[in-house]
């Protein structure tokens, strides 16, 4: 159970209906900030496959290696019945870091779908974490961009933005900012939330250098206020 007022894990000395009421504000603004008009990123075997390329790869290699990609194998059945090696060489050849790695997950991830689950990818995330590969941020991510349902993938940008905003404590895990967010946040608001926070992350709050003194968020923000630092926060 949290606590409902703790100014030390929050930095804002407020009660918890107070937080969400913050929390709230806060998203909308961000949606007012980088609205988009179709949330849905694609089909969810193709955001899954892509989901797998991208952990721990820069935007432009994974858009680089998930177009190689499926250029060559279009199809879940392409994709099962490819040689490993082959889906790893086109991995390497575009820059992807843990090519070997992903290179199974995504043969095999294509194998089980296409065996267990006749082709169609779970829609739970109990499900979807049992595939080789996938986390539950990746999970959350299919559910969001390849279903359209409401869920809160926490990536590098929503882990950072989350402790820098007090809406999580600095030194939690990303599973557990996921549990303040899902707590704080209407549910229908959900699937705005990463979207947003990451275009958010890479315009203003960035990592290193953020444009404290440009953001609209900045009366809301205890980072902006200087009553949380870098320091403190434990990095996703």
């Amino acid at each position: 159970m949290m606590a409902a007022k703790n100014s030390h894990s929050f930095t804002f000395n407020e009660s918890w209906d107070e937080k969400r009421e913050r929390a709230i504000r806060i998203v909308k603004k961000l949606m007012e900030m980088y609205p988009r008009k179709r949330l849905l990123h694609g089909d969810p075997f193709f955001t899954l496959i892509r989901c797998i390329i991208s952990q721990r790869n820069k935007d432009e290699t994974t858009d680089k290696a998930s177009e190689a990609l499926f250029r060559k194998y279009p199809t879940i059945q392409d994709l099962a019945n490819a040689r490993v090696e082959d889906v790893q060489r086109i991995l390497k050849e575009n820059g992807v870091g843990l090519w070997k790695n992903k290179g199974i997950w995504i043969v095999e991830c294509s194998r089980i779908i296409l065996e267990k689950y006749d082709g169609k990818v779970p829609d739970t995330l109990e499900e979807l974490v049992k595939l080789p590969g996938i986390g539950r941020k990746c999970a959350n991510i299919v559910l969001a961009y390849g279903f359209g349902y409401q869920a809160i993938p926490v990536d590098t940008h929503v882990n950072r933005i989350s402790k820098r905003l007090g809406l999580a404590p600095p030194k939690v895990s990303p599973e557990k900012v996921e549990e303040y967010l899902v707590r704080l946040i209407p549910k229908e608001l959900w699937i705005y939330v990463n979207h947003a926070m990451v275009d958010h992350g890479k315009a203003i709050c960035r990592p290193i250098s953020p444009k404290c003194n440009e953001c609209p968020l900045k009366t809301l923000c205890p980072y902006a206020k200087g009553l949380v630092s870098d320091e403190e926060i434990r990095k996703a």
